[in-house]
């Protein structure tokens, strides 16, 4: 299957124009099976009141983010995740989806709030969703497993491997990475451990909107289950990238002739 990333530089509140130029640069590729968007990747980042939040954050999966990008799967016969700003019932919730042509297929709410993100979001409620895809090759149908977790998620190793006891695949990494090379690191290392896919879609540019300037890191980069870079942006510039795998390669756990990195798990004397 072909899997690949958009590395953007979005406008605070600009959603219209964000929205557009991430379409713009998707439309560069054809026939790419899975698409992962950085996290907000249509409000911006740094807020600055709790209102601001309001204003920016859309339902799901009537919002008009999440319907568009269900349009834009069904042009282009892909899958799609996504970080945006979600409201449900009075909360905010920095949040991902991952939508299809048949429309919303799954909705996360990230667990793992990072710095400022604290005073504006509500911490996350769901659990780390995996969902299979339809993916069609020259051997026919078959299906993928996607899971899906958000930036800071990457430096609780419970969360990749809760997705990847789930099935995951591939896990898809919305994020707005500040710190150099941590988020780019630990993904590595999270596909290793795991013996996963990772796609981390990552932000460039920066946001000065109150006296803490935030500079967004890029370096957006898919990793295979051996920790190979298969693909990575500079830090600096818009970007898209695509690259055919072979999801089988994360159904095989085994490390040696002895060894199976989930078979060789002992839950029993974890967390003691």
């Amino acid at each position: 299957m072909r899997v690949g990333y958009v590395q953007t530089a979005p406008r605070f509140g600009e959603v219209e124009r964000n929205l557009c130029r991430v379409q713009a640069l998707m439309s560069i590729h054809e026939k790419v099976d899975l698409w992962v968007l950085p996290e907000l990747f249509v409000s911006g980042y740094q807020f600055v009141s709790r209102a601001e939040v309001k204003e920016l954050a859309e339902t799901i999966p009537d919002g008009p983010t999440t319907q568009q990008l269900i349009r834009l799967a069904q042009q282009q016969n892909s899958h799609i995740v996504a970080g945006i700003a979600e409201k449900k019932g009075g909360y905010e919730y920095n949040a991902a989806i991952l939508v299809g042509p048949a429309g919303l297929l799954s909705h996360y709410r990230k667990l793992h709030l990072f710095a400022e993100e604290k005073e504006w979001f509500s911490p996350g409620n769901t659990p780390f969703p995996v969902s299979s895809i339809p993916v069609t090759d020259s051997l026919g149908k078959s299906f993928v497993k996607i899971g899906i977790m958000i930036c800071f998620d990457h430096l609780f190793p419970e969360a990749a491997r809760t997705l990847a006891i789930r099935g995951a695949e591939i896990i898809a990494h919305p994020a707005n990475l500040v710190i150099p090379g941590y988020g780019q690191l630990t993904m590595k290392v999270r596909a290793m451990e795991n013996r996963v896919f990772t796609v981390t879609a990552n932000r460039i540019g920066t946001e000065a909107r109150t006296e803490k300037r935030l500079h967004f890191t890029g370096e957006s980069q898919i990793i295979s289950p051996c920790g190979d870079l298969l693909v990575s942006s500079a830090n600096d510039i818009e970007d898209v990238q695509v690259v055919e795998i072979d999801p089988a390669l994360a159904r095989n756990k085994m490390l040696t002739l002895n060894n199976d990195l989930f078979a060789d798990r002992r839950p029993e004397f974890y967390f003691h």
